[in-house]
């Protein structure tokens, strides 16, 4: 059997290579080929463009790659539509799998969208364009496939991959251990994102504000953990703030360092869901393109951004948005939470909670669903 199946960036990378495992317990012999990383290819994934062709960064970043974006979704058609296989899909991306999916349900292929658009916080017409994209959508959180049903579609919880992929008990002492650290350093993980854009927009603040950490507590730690291909970008920006001495670069490894860290700068997206389920308190960070955050801040439907805090319905950890981004703002967020104890283990217990409510054997549950559609 085959599968077409599109995951953009190092997030959707990193599901779909989850998800794959379960597909492949299913259908040992299963062929899967379209856009996707590292991650997928670990799993025997073909992919005929790498997932980074889609790492876009804000709406001024996409406009200036649309063309390109547009050339390269409808050649994956093209491509698609030829080999015809059992069914696409979809990790998340929306902006771009959406319309490649509504082109090929239209031509009769099974349709299949893993992970809702995030219609609960912003751009809520979408769900629309998912109901003429996608056959089944499968979603990473409980409160989903209610708001999809209303819509007339049909939707599934799964569960998040991470929350099984992540043990419910910290391996602290291991990963101190793997990467050199001992049991009694105060360690702060530091996660800028995986993206260029990010890199360029967030990781300057980041990297400042790990300075100021070292220069208030110089037994500090901060180590940060670098995506694939990114390590000659995110050089250039230590350099330039001449922080060699303030941060232990890591290639990879990213859940080593949150399971080893004491506390965590991140910026928002799928890696403060990780962080919460190593069950580390956090601040969130977040700036992109002036253009790209006038037009978002108006299409928001939540007071929050960072997904502890939406799953929490709560601002239960800090969040540091575009202009509030500041190294100053940043460091002093990390150090209070470094000096209080008791509202580090309630952030922890929070987390708990967060973590065994997205726990279900996502990669199973995925799969049963996926063999559903395919036999309907």
């Amino acid at each position: 059997m085959r599968l077409g199946m599109v995951a953009g960036e190092a997030s959707g990378d990193l599901l779909a290579g989850l998800l794959m495992g379960g597909l492949r317990s299913r259908w040992p012999g299963l062929q899967m080929a379209g856009i996707g990383g590292p991650k997928m290819a670990a799993q025997g994934f073909e992919a005929w463009w790498p997932s980074e062709r889609l790492a876009v960064h804000g709406y001024a970043e996409a406009l200036r790659v649309y063309r390109q974006l547009v050339a390269l979704r409808r050649e994956l058609g093209d491509r698609l539509l030829a080999d015809r296989p059992a069914a696409f899909v979809g990790i998340d991306a929306p902006d771009f799998n959406l319309g490649l999916e509504a082109r090929l349900k239209a031509a009769g292929m099974k349709t299949i969208h893993f992970v809702c658009p995030s219609i609960w916080a912003w751009r809520g017409g979408r769900v629309h364009k998912l109901a003429a994209s996608a056959d089944h959508v499968l979603c990473l959180f409980p409160f989903e496939p209610a708001l999809l049903e209303k819509a007339g579609v049909p939707a599934s919880y799964v569960g998040h991959p991470l929350a099984d992929a992540i043990p419910l008990e910290v391996p602290r002492s291991a990963a101190r251990s793997a990467l050199g650290l001992g049991a009694g350093d105060v360690v702060v993980a530091v996660l800028p994102g995986s993206r260029r854009g990010e890199v360029r927009h967030i990781a300057p603040a980041f990297v400042r504000a790990a300075q100021r950490l070292r220069a208030a507590r110089p037994e500090l730690r901060c180590l940060l953990p670098i995506a694939p291909g990114l390590r000659t970008m995110i050089e250039a920006v230590v350099a330039d703030a001449g922080a060699q001495e303030a941060l232990q670069l890591v290639d990879g490894h990213s859940h080593e360092v949150l399971a080893a860290s004491d506390a965590a700068m991140v910026a928002s997206g799928t890696a403060t869901l990780e962080a919460a389920l190593f069950k580390r308190p956090m601040v969130i960070g977040y700036r992109m393109a002036w253009l790209s955050w006038q037009l978002m801040r108006r299409m928001r439907y939540q007071p929050w951004v960072g997904l502890p805090n939406v799953l929490a319905g709560d601002f239960i950890v800090p969040e540091l948005l575009q202009d509030e981004m500041t190294p100053e703002a940043l460091a002093s967020a990390v150090l209070r939470w470094l000096d209080d104890r008791v509202a580090s283990e309630g952030i922890a217990r929070r987390f708990d909670d967060i973590h065994l409510s997205l726990r279900r054997d996502t990669a199973r549950a995925a799969t049963d669903a996926i063999a559903q559609i395919l036999e309907a």
